[in-house]
Formats: structure tokens, C-alpha cells, sequence
């Protein structure tokens, strides 16, 4: 999320008070809001009206407890790719110390692996271990009671990455809105859970809207029609919301067309009204603070919080308390416009079970019997889930002369070379992990003692060609470093041009670590290139010249052990690239420009890219045929099945990421070259033949209708495309749309 969203002191204040207090509250039959059997919002209304108006302004933070009342809410964690009680970032969200859990890749990598089924499952083995830090009250060894962390779990990131040169572009699962929500719904399906009543965490997104800028973020606005609000940037939020069952998000710095999103109309006309969002809109942090000293559209801060209010923002991540108090004061807002906004606090608090007996919350006992248990960042089936989502992240770029998989069985001696080879790197939003296994550490573990397996860092490139010149295979391991090597507080201005991160885009594409590649392809032309990055690089020299290229990102406990099963053989890489790559910066209009219709993404890239949307190469071959559609006709009341088979022509197994685009030749608006409107990552065994179904839904070939002021179908022949990437289609058909 934008800013380094602080927990503030006031959470762990009022969770101690909670801790303390709780427990002197009457029979949980008291008061009516604190009965199940009555309706949700009986229930806040009861609660509400017991309230004084100081816990009122005091709930519009980020932990709405109310200790006189009994009421125990919940705070907020990050949780971008595993929750974080701890690393780079401080985010501790701990009254003791920072706790371990599992830290799975960027939200970039989760997206190359074109799985929404294994990402739901990584979501719910992150929601699982949000709970059991909350409710743990043992740890280590220790029998101290401990506040750790929160049930409101910021992620995903719905976020486009429309631009490459974005500082935080490996925190979006993509640039397409169809794939980007997707992902979205699996991870809110999977972190909130399958009980109809209850959620094990609750998820919120973030940022909404518009946000992929980060130099000036914090005043910028990011300018677009209606028609790209409601195609494009909105649109992974709305799945989020209505697909995926999410009650939360964060609004983003940013304005859009020169209204800042705090305070923007949509937050109710849209999210709520139109979507059906009706729990947490919070602020990012410093946002409210912002509408005063950088947007410069309110003389102070009371007027400010007073316009948020009516927006519809209900948590603050700011110092609100003094601004809500005067709005209060000077009659900008009332109570009853609180209480208004405090009950999609409430419903979520409702859902995570905060105002109901433990006896009745399916998710309640979640690390309550921890000593008797192994922690489940120490598990088996969370390391095997963080390495599955891991493999299946890698995109294998290039494999000349099938270069790749290497055979252990004829090497005697490797040579790993990178600046960053023997390191994992985490990022801001990354937690802390409880290991870690860097690239050189699970090379020399796939290959055992009988391989020499030496490491050089590059820092004397002479010294470096000369360990790979002595090597059967050298492997160079380059790439960004995921914080630019910075502390949280020391962003701005710190990263090179090639690197960005929250604070900062990247001004250049090239990738500066580049030249020692050349250095040792130079000494040995068995050399593997492993492109280890949070965005695209225009790497064209080594496409050019080196014989393999392969790309992960960062942020997984395990790294290493899952590159290794790629380089040799042990798995078969699969991972397809959710974002263009371009060939140089002048590919690209101005990183302000919001309208991708002047050049951006693949649906309106002008020239030829270094690598397409969806590429992805793999070790071995597929053969579609056979494109049958259930109908020739499409309307607004039915669906449309797409299959074809698909035969795996090589001799390993594989899988295989089928993609579907339209295409609308004839339609009387501007629409995309093609758009991405269905996929499935498919598994096939030597020689194996699919048949795979794809079903398609009316509302992913809409569009808005600015006379009508609302998604439809237009009627028009709409050519399908299937492929193994935008760029390679193999199968075509028309369909005709029926009003």
C-alpha cells in the first residue's frame, strides 16, 4: 500500500485496554448487539447507540475497540505476499517482538503463474497465519499474552501496472484488469475463507484508484476518461468486490481527473452504490494531512476530515482525531454522519467474528493449542505451498538449443555469479521470513557434493570471468535490488535509474547490471542468465546473445530451491509474463499519462515489444486445434463456451497457459487491439491431449456506454483469438453479440 502505513501507538493502547477490560464486560447476552441471532445491522444499530461520541471518533482509526462495551476490534497487517509482523518495513504489529510467517513471492510472480486456484490457496494459508499470530498466546516458548498483528489483512494490490517504470510495479499481479481481477478474487476468496457467516481475515484492497506513480504521488492526478475508469483501472476492484466477496479497500493518494480519491464521489456513487461495498474505505497514510498541504483544496484540516466523512472514508491511517473533533464542532459533520460511516466498520468486525463467542467462530481456535503444534510458518505443507507457487512463478524467456534444463550428470564445476546471488531479497511489504534459501544456497543443494558449485559476487568482473572460464556452466544472477538497499525512511532519491520502489520510479529501462554478463558470456558461452527482478528491463543484448534467459521475482522464503528446480530439470517452467516488455524507454509515452490508449499495455502498444503479454516459453511443446464454440450468437443472458484441445507434443511433462483475447474489428467505439477475456494454466503429460473448456461471461466482452452511462454488450462480430500469448495466437473464431 501507498506510504509506509504506520501501525500507530493508539492500536496497541486500545488492544491492552481491550486485553485488560474485556473481561470485566457482562454475559456476551447483555446488550442486543452482542447477540448473533439478531441481524447485523440490529446490531450495530444497538452498539452505536451506546457509544459515546469519543469512542465514535476514536473507532474511525484503525483498530475499532470499544473496551467499555466489551467490544474487541481488529487492527490491520500487511499482508502483499504473507503477512508481515516483522521485516524490512518494521512492521512489527506486536506489543513483544516480530513474529515469522511465510513469505511467498511479489504479487508479480504470484501473477506470472497464471494460477487463481493456488493463489486462493496461498491467500488462505496466509489468513490462517494472520489468525494464529492474533490469537496466539504462546510463542517461542513464551507464556506471556501478546497483541500481534490484526484480522484486517491490506492485500491484494488491485492495482494496475500500466507502466514499467512504476517503483512499485512487483506489487501488482499485472496490466491487464481481466487477469489483474482474477487474481484479485482468489486472493480475497482464499484469505477470507468458505464459511458463509464468518471470515478468517478480512481483505483489504488497495489502492484504489489509479495508482502507478510514485514520484509525486502524493499530489498527483492521474487523468482519464469514463469510459478507461469503468474498462480498465476500476475494473479489478469491482470483481474484487462483487466476484470475490471483499468489504474493504484503501482509497489512493492520487486524484483522478483532479479530485483526490479521499475525497472522491465514487467511493459512494460507485464502490458503494453501484458495487455493493458496504465495510471499510480507509485513507492511506498522511492522505487526509495531504488535502491541505499538497492538493491545497481545503484552508484546514477540519474541513478536510469533514469532506472524507462525507465521502465515505471510515479509518484513518492520519492523525484524524483532532481534525474529526473540530468538523464535529464547527458543524461540518454530526454524529449521525459517523454512525453512518461506523457501520461497515462493525460489518466487518461482524464477519471476523470480534462481537460473537468464540464457540461460535469456526476460525477461533486457531493457534490456541500452539504448544502443543508446530508453528504453520514451520510447516511442510506451507514450505511446499510457498515452493510450488515459487516454481510455478519463474517464465523461462529464452532456451536456445535447449541450453535449459541443465543435467547434473555432466557437470563437475559451476559457476554462480551476481551481486546478489547468496541473498533473498525481501521488500518493504515483506514480512520476516523464518528462513530463507538464496539462489547459490539451493544450486549447490540440488547438486550435491560431487559438483563444485563456487560463488563470485562480480564486484571484479576479472575475477569473476575467470571462475566462470574455469566452469562448465556459468550462471550470472542479476537484477534490482528489491528496496534499493534502503531504509524505509531513506527512499526518495536513493535508487539508480534502472530501479524503483515505493517513493520512487525508475527513469531508465536498461538493465545496468547488464555489462557483466557480457564480461562472462565472454569467458564462457555456457553462460545462464537468471533475471531476478520487480519489473521489466530491456535486456536486448542478452536476448541477442546469451542462450538462456530466465526471470522470477523477489520476496520467497523459497527462492533457491525453486530456481534450482527449474534450471535442472525438475520442474518445467510455466510462468507466463503478466506485463509488456518494452525494447527501449522510447517504446513508452510519458509515465503521467493515464489514457493507455496513447501507447500503453498490449491492448494499445504501437511497436514491436522485446516480449509480449502472456509470453512464457517451457521445456516442452503444445499443439492446439479443434476451437469449437458452443454458440455462434452471444447476449447479455448467456455465457459462452470456448474449447479446443490442447496436446502436450514433447517428451516431458508440462503446463501449458491458454489464453483467449477478443478482438472487435467493427465496433462503432475505440476498443483495445485485444483484450485478454479467459485463460487456464493446463497440465499434460507426454503425449497427453485436453480438451479444455473456457467459460466466457457476457460482462467480459462489455463495454461503457457513455450515452447510457453503463456496461453493455454491443452488437457487433467479435473475433476470438486463442493462444500461448497475445503476440502467439494459434486458433480463431467469430462470434456475433445479440442485444
Amino acid at each position: 500500500m501507498a506510504g509506509r502505513e504506520t501501525t500507530y501507538w493508539v492500536v496497541g493502547l486500545a488492544a491492552l485496554l481491550c486485553g485488560s477490560q474485556i473481561s470485566q464486560a457482562q454475559s456476551s447476552s447483555q446488550y442486543p448487539f452482542q447477540d448473533p441471532a439478531l441481524s447485523a445491522e440490529v446490531r450495530i444499530t444497538d452498539l452505536l447507540s451506546r457509544m459515546t461520541l469519543e469512542e465514535k471518533v476514536f473507532c474511525l482509526g484503525i483498530d475499532p475497540s470499544v473496551p467499555r462495551l466489551g467490544v474487541k476490534g481488529s487492527g490491520h497487517i500487511e499482508g502483499l505476499s504473507g503477512v508481515a509482523l516483522g521485516g524490512h518495513g518494521g512492521w512489527a504489529g506486536t506489543i513483544n517482538k516480530p513474529v515469522p510467517t511465510t513469505q511467498f513471492p511479489e504479487a508479480k510472480g504470484m501473477g506470472q503463474s497464471w494460477d487463481p486456484d493456488l493463489l486462493r490457496r496461498v491467500a488462505a494459508a496466509e489468513g490462517y497465519e494472520a489468525r494464529y499470530a492474533a490469537q496466539n498466546s504462546t510463542y517461542a516458548g513464551m507464556r506471556t499474552p501478546r497483541i500481534v498483528g490484526g484480522l484486517v489483512v491490506r492485500g491484494p494490490n488491485a492495482d494496475l501496472s500500466r507502466d514499467p517504470r512504476w517503483g512499485r510495479n512487483g506489487e501488482s499481479y499485472g496490466e491487464d484488469p481481466y487477469l489483474v481481477g482474477t487474481m484479485t478474487v482468489a486472493f480475497v476468496k482464499g484469505l477470507q475463507g468458505p464459511d458463509p457467516h464468518y471470515w478468517q481475515a478480512a481483505s483489504l484492497m488497495k489502492h484504489f484508484l489509479a495508482n502507478s506513480n510514485e514520484d509525486g504521488r502524493f499530489g498527483s492526478s492521474s487523468d482519464f476518461n469514463d469510459r478507461l475508469f469503468h474498462e480498465y483501472y476500476s475494473r479489478p476492484f469491482r470483481m474484487g468486490i462483487q466476484q470475490g466477496g471483499a468489504e474493504s479497500m484503501m482509497a489512493a493518494y492520487n486524484a483522478w481527473n483532479h479530485t483526490p480519491m479521499t475525497i472522491s464521489p465514487t467511493l459512494r456513487s460507485v464502490v458503494e452504490h453501484n458495487w455493493g461495498l458496504d465495510g471499510i474505505i480507509c485513507t492511506d497514510r498522511g492522505a487526509l494531512t495531504n488535502l491541505v498541504t499538497r492538493f491545497h483544496d481545503f484552508p484546514s484540516l477540519d474541513q478536510a476530515a469533514a469532506a472524507t466523512i462525507h465521502a465515505g472514508i471510515n479509518q484513518y491511517l492520519d492523525h484524524w482525531n483532532e481534525p474529526i473533533v473540530a468538523a464535529l464542532k464547527n458543524h461540518l459533520i454530526t454524529e449521525g454522519d459517523l454512525d453512518e460511516n461506523l457501520r461497515g466498520v462493525f460489518r466487518v468486525m461482524i464477519h471476523l467474528g470480534q462481537l460473537d463467542p468464540e464457540s461460535m467462530v469456526p476460525y477461533a481456535s486457531i493457534g490456541k493449542d500452539a504448544a502443543s503444534s508446530r508453528e504453520p510458518w514451520d510447516s511442510a505443507d506451507h514450505k511446499a505451498l510457498d515452493r510450488k507457487i515459487t516454481d510455478e512463478s519463474i517464465v523461462l524467456l529464452k532456451n536456445d538449443a535447449q541450453t535449459l534444463p541443465l543435467d547434473p550428470r555432466r557437470l563437475k564445476s559451476v559457476a554462480v555469479i551476481g551481486p546478489y546471488a547468496d541473498q533473498v531479497l525481501f521488500g518493504f511489504y515483506s514480512g520476516l521470513p523464518p528462513y530463507s534459501v538464496s539462489p547459490f544456497a539451493g544450486i549447490r543443494e540440488r547438486l550435491g557434493k560431487d559438483v563444485t558449485v563456487s560463488l563470485a559476487t562480480g564486484q571484479d568482473s576479472a575475477a569473476a570471468a575467470e571462475l566462470a572460464r574455469k566452469a562448465d556452466v556459468a550462471i550470472v544472477i542479476l537484477g534490482n535490488h528489491s528496496t534499493c538497499n534502503a531504509a524505509p525512511n531513506q527512499i526518495a532519491g536513493h535508487c539508480p535509474p534502472d530501479e524503483g520502489v515505493e517513493g520512487q520510479d525508475r527513469k531508465a529501462l536498461d538493465l545496468a547490471q547488464e555489462p557483466l554478463a557480457k564480461e562472462i558470456y565472454a569467458a564462457n558461452p555456457h553462460t545462464v542468465l537468471v533475471l531476478i527482478s520487480s519489473f521489466p528491463y530491456a535486456i536486448n543484448w542478452s536476448q541477442q546473445h546469451l542462450p538462456a534467459i530466465v526471470q522470477l521475482v523477489h520476496s520467497s522464503d523459497e527462492e533457491g530451491h525453486a530456481l534450482a528446480d527449474v534450471l535442472f530439470g525438475d520442474y518445467n517452467p510455466a510462468g507466463h509474463l503478466t506485463q509488456t516488455w518494452p525494447s527501449s524507454l522510447e517504446q513508452l509515452p510519458q509515465v503521467f499519462d493515464y489514457d493507455i490508449t496513447h501507447g500503453e499495455t498490449y491492448m494499445y502498444f504501437k511497436s514491436r515489444p522485446l516480449y509480449p503479454f502472456g509470453f512464457g516459453l517451457s521445456y516442452t511443446t503444445f499443439v492446439y486445434s479443434h476451437l469449437k464454440l458452443s454458440s455462434k450468437t452471444v447476449s447479455s443472458g448467456s455465457s459462452l463456451d470456448v474449447s479446443f484441445e490442447l496436446k502436450n507434443t514433447g517428451a516431458r511433462a508440462g503446463d501449458e497457459v491458454a489464453q483467449i483475447y477478443a478482438s472487435f474489428p467493427r465496433s462503432r467505439v475505440a476498443r483495445p487491439t485485444e483484450e485478454l477475456i479467459g485463460f487456464q494454466r493446463v497440465s499434460l503429460l507426454p503425449g497427453e491431449t485436453k480438451t479444455v473448456h473456457v467459460l466466457i461471461a457476457p460482462d467480459d466482452l462489455a463495454y461503457w456506454n457513455d450515452d447510457h452511462k453503463k456496461l453493455e454488450l454491443e452488437a457487433t462480430k467479435i473475433e476470438l483469438k486463442v493462444g500461448s500469448s497475445s503476440a502467439n495466437i494459434h486458433l480463431k473464431s467469430t462470434v456475433s453479440v445479440r442485444n
